[in-house]
């Protein structure tokens, strides 16, 4: 006759465990926890009963009781199809969990619709404690999650932003003194009109990246035209053929992602125009697609796994509760000059 602690569909208790090894609910939280205070004949017996039974620990119990959840967040609000392309994300998602196994915490990984299903995704995981704390990125313009997360008491450290202290600590790249080095470099070539394929306006390094093209615009006499995108292939594409179709067409382009600017040489092929000959390309970010096309790109380098390595550092280290700056510096990405970037066509703006 099955007991009732043993019916089928409910989940096994410690108290079920005690019953079945004969021994006392305390017992088993000691050999449980790995705590001294029984034989290893029982913890043995005790462990053998766990195993018949199928326990497996109540995390919101867990977390509760003072015990951690072994377990770090990272919720993205992207289209999925655009982060399957992109070596940048997966360059970051893999320094965050390198760095985290080293302490046998996991990288817990969602990909949402909109910041909404975001939000909500923290809700539920602080509510029954399922992680230790979470990784934001993509900050917006007045984004809602650094103060929300703070509310739900969920320990996040932010991705990006504009270098200044916030509700959370952020690990920060200046994406304004990096964009601006890839535009003293274009100047320098004699480049007036300049393109930019940019990705979403509402991101704060969009927006930076942006403002520090316009800024050395207006220092070094370029022109300047941005067309936003979603970040994925087709926008970037559509984007470079606007680039092309103005009256004044530009004779650089620079590419807020590696994928873009792919994209964009595609486009500039079909329309019969040679790299660097008739229009220099740049790339923000560098990966190896960039480094394999045909001439290889300019581009901005920075070891985005490394990055990764100290975003998952300093999220261990607030969820120990140890001190951690409001803005961690990460090294500003540096201007590797290759192949798709020369000088004005005729010599001439």
């Amino acid at each position: 006759m099955t007991q009732a602690s043993e019916r089928p569909g409910r989940r096994p208790t410690i108290a079920d465990i005690a019953a079945r090894a004969g021994v006392s609910p305390t017992a088993v939280s000691f050999a449980l926890n790995d705590r001294p205070g029984i034989s290893e004949q029982t913890r043995a017996r005790i462990l053998a009963a766990v195993a018949e039974l199928g326990w497996r620990p109540n995390v919101a119990a867990r977390a509760l009781g003072g015990r951690r959840a072994d377990t770090v967040g990272l919720v993205v609000a992207r289209p999925a199809r655009t982060l399957g392309v992109e070596p940048f994300f997966a360059q970051l998602v893999s320094g965050l969990q390198a760095r985290l196994s080293t302490d046998l915490v996991a990288l817990q990984l969602l990909v949402v619709e909109d910041m909404s299903a975001e939000l909500d995704v923290y809700r539920r995981w602080a509510a029954e404690r399922r992680t230790d704390g979470v990784v934001v990125l993509d900050l917006e313009q007045d984004d809602p999650r650094p103060e929300e997360l703070v509310r739900m008491g969920l320990p996040a450290v932010l991705v990006g932003g504009d270098g200044t202290p916030g509700p959370v600590p952020a690990v920060f790249a200046d994406d304004h003194a990096a964009m601006t080095a890839l535009a003293e470099h274009l100047a320098a070539l004699g480049h007036v009109q300049v393109g930019h394929v940019g990705g979403i306006p509402a991101y704060v390094h969009s927006a930076r990246r942006v403002a520090a093209l316009h800024d050395a615009g207006s220092r070094l006499g370029l022109h300047v035209t941005t067309v936003p995108t979603d970040f994925s292939q087709d926008e970037a594409a559509a984007a470079t053929r606007a680039l092309l179709a103005r009256d004044e067409r530009p004779t650089a382009i620079v590419y807020d992602s590696d994928v873009a600017a792919l994209a964009g040489v595609t486009v500039l092929a079909e329309a019969g125009l040679s790299v660097p000959g008739d229009v220099s390309v740049a790339s923000f970010d560098d990966s190896e697609l960039v480094r394999l096309a045909h001439p290889p790109l300019t581009a901005m380098t920075r070891d985005t796994f490394e990055l990764g390595e100290l975003v998952a550092a300093t999220t261990l280290s607030l969820v120990r509760g140890e001190r951690v700056p409001d803005v961690v510096g990460a090294p500003t990405p540096e201007l590797t000059v290759r192949g798709s970037t020369g000088p004005v066509p005729g010599g001439a703006a």
